[in-house]
């Protein structure tokens, strides 16, 4: 669980840089930039819904919230899901409503930031790895062209989650 917390957000900075690149002859869509960090963003996507499973599963003592925060999670990406493989390939001509369209998304930062409150509220996460999640989201949503700042921001607040929720017990040394 440790590598999909910071493998989600490298694939979303890697989105991020592909999408800069796929913009430097001042279009974007339809070229290997466009293909690759599509792709990225796919399976990041896909990744973050995981890590919120095992967020969901670590918050036991508080399951009425990390449940319904899981629900709204995955349904989230699930939408992040559909449009990407709408960008990715032209016959899919299945587009989102516009109400999933825009809610979607939402849903899925306010379940992340909820799932890792509660580790923060549990003491088992600083109080800045969910607001970096939530800053790195809002950020999206101001400009896509802050993409990569904003990737870099979530890597960094899922940093303490890699190292301290889903971090391995050590075992005792026997000497």
């Amino acid at each position: 669980m440790r590598s999909i917390t910071i493998a989600a957000p490298a694939l979303m900075l890697g989105y991020g840089i592909a999408r800069w690149i796929d913009g430097w002859d001042g279009s974007r869509h339809n070229g290997p930039a466009w293909t690759i960090g599509h792709t990225m963003f796919f399976l990041a996507m896909v990744l973050f819904a995981v890590q919120a499973a095992g967020l969901a599963r670590l918050a036991r003592d508080r399951l009425a919230i990390a449940v319904p925060a899981l629900a709204a999670t995955v349904f989230g990406a699930a939408c992040f899901l559909w449009v990407i493989v709408g960008d990715l390939f032209s016959g899919f001509d299945h587009p989102l409503p516009s109400l999933l369209e825009n809610f979607g998304p939402a849903l899925f930062v306010i379940g992340m930031v909820t799932l890792l409150a509660l580790q923060s509220a549990g003491r088992r996460l600083p109080w800045w790895s969910p607001a970096a999640f939530l800053i790195g989201f809002v950020a999206t949503s101001v400009d896509l062209d802050l993409l990569p700042f904003a990737a870099a921001l979530i890597l960094v607040g899922s940093v303490p989650v890699a190292r301290g929720v889903f971090a391995t017990p050590r075992r005792e040394l026997l000497i």
